[in-house]
């Protein structure tokens, strides 16, 4: 068999398939996340904590020329190495309420999975002597 043809068998899989489903999705779903964070989240915490800004929390390495506005865009465009540390804070963030949203649904999906009634067991065959001695009583019956 070919390596393409193993490829094509391979590729064709359910499970590949459902992975690469997976993977868009969660993608599209890290997006909104990071949203919901930079967005509604992290502006309420700095106002709540007097109007932080988080996006230009950061500590510039090196020297910062004359004239360059103080942001991190603009030092950053400067050629100034940076630590940016609101940056940070804001991708913490990020994979924290990611990782509480994923731990809930594995916890839904592994409840639900539980839940599923098993199948009655089929009555297991009766052993070898036992059906000697039920032919046995059957034919002194007639």
């Amino acid at each position: 068999m070919s390596m393409m043809q193993e490829f094509r068998e391979f590729a064709i899989k359910g499970n590949v398939i459902d992975l690469a489903v997976g993977v868009i999705i969660g993608g599209a779903f890290g997006k909104i996340v990071d949203s919901v964070v930079s967005d509604l989240i992290l502006p309420l915490v700095g106002l709540v904590f007097g109007k932080l800004d988080f996006s230009n929390m950061f500590i510039a390495l090196g020297e910062v020329p004359a004239g360059t506005a103080q942001t991190l865009d603009a030092i950053k465009k400067a050629g100034v190495p940076v630590f940016a540390y609101g940056n940070f804070i804001t991708v913490a963030v990020n994979f924290l309420i990611l990782a509480f949203i994923i731990f809930i649904m594995v916890k839904q999906i592994n409840r639900l999975k539980r839940e599923a009634p098993a199948a009655p067991e089929a009555p297991a065959a009766p052993a070898e002597d036992i059906v000697l001695l039920r032919e046995i009583r059957d034919s002194l019956k007639r």
